[in-house]
């Protein structure tokens, strides 16, 4: 291991960049033929062939795991359970500590190892399958004095364990480097980070890498919008290859497009803010995987101003109602999203037309402001006996959605199964109607989705009186 390259060569490896659609170096050496295989082995020395079990360059996923490039002061790593974050994190302390041989120094001696306890920080960040111990190779491995909660290297290098517990531990001690785990759990993050921020202070760019499942905490998200932080992801799936047969087939069978799951497994930071009509608690909280047998089906359209490739969806939410003979207790089920982006008339039409079909929907109701007369036209080209319902927007967004969102609250709706892109545009939903607030997560400048849903709902709940005149030709 004696010929190890060091910590700057280790990151001119993108001669071996893998193509797009491979994950890793490694899944494209693998892709290889034979006899270009066996030319690219033959080209290393033997100390080179020995040290690829060691050399997380050739097996990281360079879109999750390699550190960015750039100027950059904290590197965040969001991943979901098991998606190699933690390998990330150790093999960045190994980066930055190792030299050319066991015994010379590297970018960093002073490291600070945080997690939310001590015990985490040593069976997670040194003593765990991922842990520094385990990554690191014999001849450069740390000596960890378990009874001073620290680990010395070869080549003089310290590195400290800490608990965010106690923030004032971090008070005196000074760094160069630091690896926080599992921030976003961290029930005192911002006196912790604070005290870390005074301590990093050695060297000539003290650097710091934070791994961790997103969760909703104050100092991560403040921290994400740093503009000296950058930022890697990636879902539990792209590591499938490591995790145990039928783990992820199990999780995700149960928590695949939950709120919890798109934070646990896909990564997902999901922020809703403050001021949103709609919370994600609410909507988990009356999650279904099936519906009952429905009363009433309602295909909702809200149709776009233009067709082309920058216009704003085409809002088409399908809602069943279940009355159990009496209309006060009634309960809706939002059952599919099926809103896109740029379609022409003809294919928005089409595709709300095949939901109606198919769902034996009772009517397609359609918000006629943009294209007054031309979108039953249109649906009736698809289909000249759909049952259709036009309606007018004559109050503000909010208006009309507030009776909606109440019904949530009341626990009267129900999403089947899981619709990220309807929900994140729900939770994005600002009291004064607007999108300002949207999160992060949606990219959508117009709530479409969430204007067909406040139609379908408010029709098959919210309407009195004599039940709308349905148009058939």
């Amino acid at each position: 291991m004696s010929e190890r390259r060091t910590p700057q060569a280790n990151r001119q490896t993108s001669w071996i960049s893998p193509p797009p659609g491979l994950k890793s170096r490694a899944d494209w050496i693998a892709s290889l033929d034979r006899k270009t295989a066996r030319a690219f082995w033959d080209g290393l020395s033997a100390n080179a062939v020995l040290s690829a079990l060691w050399t997380f360059e050739l097996w990281s996923r360079p879109d999750h795991q390699d550190p960015p490039p750039g100027d950059w002061r904290t590197w965040v790593v969001l991943g979901g359970r098991g998606s190699g974050k933690t390998r990330a994190g150790a093999e960045w302390i190994r980066r930055q500590v190792e030299g050319a041989g066991p015994k010379d120094p590297g970018r960093s001696s002073r490291i600070a190892l945080i997690a939310e306890t001590v015990d985490q920080a040593r069976d997670v960040m040194v003593l765990g399958e991922s842990g520094l111990l385990s990554v690191t190779p014999p001849d450069r491995r740390p000596l960890f004095q378990v009874s001073r909660r620290r680990l010395i290297w070869p080549n003089g290098a310290e590195a400290q364990l800490f608990s965010a517990k106690d923030p004032e531990s971090l008070r005196g001690p000074q760094f160069d480097a630091a690896w926080c785990d599992e921030l976003g759990k961290w029930r005192r993050a911002q006196a912790a980070w604070d005290m870390l921020q005074f301590g990093l202070r050695l060297g000539e760019q003290p650097q710091q890498v934070v791994t961790t499942t997103p969760r909703r905490n104050a100092t991560l998200i403040e921290l994400l919008q740093s503009p000296s932080t950058v930022r890697t992801s990636a879902p539990t799936r792209e590591n499938a290859a490591n995790l145990a047969d039928g783990f992820l087939r199990q999780v995700e069978d149960r928590y695949g497009g939950t709120m919890l799951g798109r934070q646990e497994l896909d990564g997902e930071l999901l922020l809703d803010p403050p001021n949103a009509l709609w919370n994600r608690e609410d909507i988990e909280a009356a999650r279904v995987k099936a519906a009952p047998g429905l009363d009433r089906i309602v295909v909702a359209v809200d149709p776009p101003a233009t067709s082309h490739a920058g216009s704003d969806a085409c809002g088409i939410v399908v809602v069943g109602a279940r009355f159990d003979g009496d209309e006060r207790n009634a309960r809706a089920f939002v059952l599919e999203d099926l809103s896109v982006q740029g379609a022409s008339p003809q294919a928005w039409a089409e595709r709300a037309v095949s939901a109606y079909q198919r769902l034996r929907a009772d009517r397609i109701v359609a918000e006629v402001n943009q294209g007054g007369d031309m979108v039953e036209a249109v649906l009736r080209q698809v289909d000249p006996t759909v049952a259709y319902r036009s309606v007018r927007a004559t109050r503000g967004k909010r208006l009309r959605a507030e009776p909606v969102a109440a019904l949530y609250e009341q626990g009267r709706v129900s999403h089947v199964g899981s619709m990220a892109k309807l929900e994140d545009q729900m939770c994005g939903f600002a009291r004064d109607g607007s999108s300002s607030a949207m999160t992060p997560l949606s990219t959508d400048r117009s709530p479409d989705r969430v204007d067909a849903l406040v139609w379908a709902i408010t029709d098959v709940l919210l309407t009195r009186g004599p039940a709308p005149r349905v148009r058939r030709l």
